[in-house]
């Protein structure tokens, strides 16, 4: 957003602290996964739980650097951001809506086309998706990464460059942050090939800043869309079908090329060139 001051040193700062806290912790994962070290028991139990926390680099780095640069003022200012629902309520149908019709559409095609349909885990226990939304939410990726991705470095880009480009470098980078997990066994990254991931993700980070240009800011939105994000890839297992990942790449390409053309590159928000 253009109230952030543009700074070089403070973004390039956030990419290291966020990358080198993360990696901390997914690089001996990774190591010990493939068999190239042997961890003791203790520290292979908690780096293989839930509660490993290297997904926070990105929230960390935010809070650390936004205390540096900008004090106390800047991280109230940073964590309203994290409770702010003054944005119109229409785009809370984008929020909940829009990757569940996209993953759910994918997977729809592969049905058509001929795959099997692969079980709906849902329909066998649907407290699942309430559970797996308040975990995901926290633990999965929203809570840990958006208050830096887009509450930190989004607006600090946009400062300097257009909407469109500011998200092509930035989901650029957030691809890279996860290359440790296609090497750690068990994660969805270890089961999908690494271009697919990367042109999913700079996809979805044109989504992101669509939607938070779009509501001013608001990193309570974008914790929400990632939420949704994640949940629908449980709620609908397209990627366990043959075609299910060809599918969801071409509907993420043509859908981000609609929305730039739709709100001009320039802001990816109403009045944008």
């Amino acid at each position: 957003m253009s109230c952030y001051k543009s700074s070089d040193l403070s973004l390039t700062l956030f990419f290291l602290i966020a990358f080198a806290f993360t990696w901390l912790f997914w690089i001996p994962q990774a190591l010990a996964s493939t068999g190239f070290l042997q961890l003791p028991p203790f520290l292979e139990g908690f780096l293989f739980s839930p509660f490993n926390p290297a997904a926070f680099g990105p929230l960390v780095s935010a809070l650390l650097l936004t205390y540096v640069f900008e004090g106390w003022t800047g991280v109230k200012s940073l964590l309203r951001k994290g409770i702010d629902r003054s944005f119109d309520r229409r785009w809370y149908l984008v929020i909940f809506l829009f990757f569940p019709l996209i993953t759910g559409g994918a997977l729809l095609l592969a049905i058509f086309s001929g795959n099997p349909p692969p079980e709906l885990l849902v329909t066998s226990n649907p407290f699942i998706v309430i559970i797996g939304f308040a975990y995901i939410f926290f633990l999965g990726g929203p809570f840990q990464e958006e208050w830096g991705w887009r509450g930190y470095a989004l607006g600090r880009l946009q400062a300097k460059l257009s909407a469109l480009v500011s998200s092509l470098v930035l989901g650029s980078i957030w691809g890279a942050w996860h290359l440790p997990l296609f090497y750690i066994s068990g994660t969805i990254q270890s089961q999908t090939p690494f271009y697919g991931f990367m042109i999913l993700i700079i996809c979805g980070s044109i989504f992101f800043t669509w939607l938070y240009n779009n509501t001013g800011g608001s990193i309570l939105a974008v914790m929400l869309f990632h939420t949704m994000n994640n949940l629908s890839f449980l709620i609908f297992p397209t990627l366990e079908t043959e075609l299910g990942g060809l599918y969801l790449l071409i509907l993420n390409v043509a859908i981000a090329a609609a929305i730039t053309l739709a709100w001009g590159p320039g802001r990816l928000s109403k009045g944008g060139k």
